[in-house]
């Protein structure tokens, strides 16, 4: 089927006006005549045999239509527009979309996004995040980024680094504990998975205290309230390093436990594209 040809400056003077309601302020953003839109409009009008507006003597409002035709445009003029934005010095920028763990994404990756861009700048990288929970099919994931063992249903998993876990604390409460049962009068931070604490104290060899403390759904959250001086968080030094750096957090105890390590994660069913493979081999590198 041949298509007749589509009248794009009389659309995009439709869609235009039909934002504003007014031809004038079409015609300012459009950076032509107000004489000019309304032409364009009342042509395409023609060439569809039905008015898109109702001439109001204080502006314009569309006719059922107008407003039948609308969405469609701009949905078009958007998706265009996203395609254009993705060519830059002649090269076609390819999206990569990768959900992360939140403690994973600000306290790894985004120091590191800098270098990434750099290597690969025609890689329109779009980061979201979440606490652990993902459906990368659902999500439209290219990537996700996990903490865990690595099992997942459906997904290809390779491992990228440990993060044990080890109590952390501002300086003025790090600076009470002399061994592991001074604990014992802190307030113990959780995360979702009750097993770590008192995994902990059996690898410091000491008795768990019973453990009341408020639970958090990221290490991220957990640690602003340690940072607060709320309590002890459990969690993996490895991501707070700045603030380790700083003297805003301690590590009062050498003991760490391993419960799982981070994990890129892809779809089996997924083909590897270039920006995919240009990502995982740059996170392999930085990880090791």
């Amino acid at each position: 089927m041949v298509r007749p040809h589509l009248p794009l400056n009389a659309l995009r003077a439709f869609e235009t006006s039909a934002r504003h309601l007014s031809f004038t302020r079409a015609a300012i953003e459009l950076n032509v005549t107000q004489a000019a839109v309304s032409h364009q409009v009342k042509a395409l009008e023609a060439r569809l045999g039905a008015p898109l507006f109702r001439r109001l003597p204080r502006g314009l409002a569309l006719t059922d239509e107008g407003h039948a035709l609308l969405p469609a445009l701009r949905e078009s003029f958007d998706r265009i527009g996203d395609l254009l934005e993705r060519f830059e010095s002649g090269h076609v920028r390819a999206i990569l979309t990768v959900g992360a763990v939140g403690t994973f994404a600000v306290g790894w990756l985004m120091p590191r996004l800098a270098a990434f861009h750099e290597a690969h700048p025609f890689v329109d990288l779009r980061l979201s995040t979440n606490n652990n929970r993902v459906d990368i099919a659902a999500e439209g994931l290219d990537f996700a980024v996990r903490f865990g063992d690595g099992a997942w249903h459906g997904t290809e998993s390779e491992p990228l680094m440990e993060a044990p876990l080890s109590p952390l604390a501002v300086p003025e409460i790090a600076d009470t504990l002399r061994e592991p049962a001074d604990l014992g009068r802190c307030v113990l931070l959780r995360s979702y998975r009750a097993d770590e604490w008192p995994h902990w104290f059996a690898a410091a060899g000491a008795a768990a205290p019973a453990v009341r403390g408020p639970v958090f759904d990221s290490s991220s959250t957990m640690i602003e309230a340690a940072l607060q001086g709320f309590g002890v968080a459990l969690a993996p030094p490895a991501m707070f390093g700045r603030q380790l750096a700083a003297g805003m957090l301690r590590q009062p105890f050498a003991t760490a436990i391993d419960k799982g390590r981070y994990w890129l994660t892809w779809l089996k069913s997924r083909p590897m594209s270039p920006a995919m493979d240009a990502f995982a081999t740059w996170i392999r590198g930085e990880a090791t």
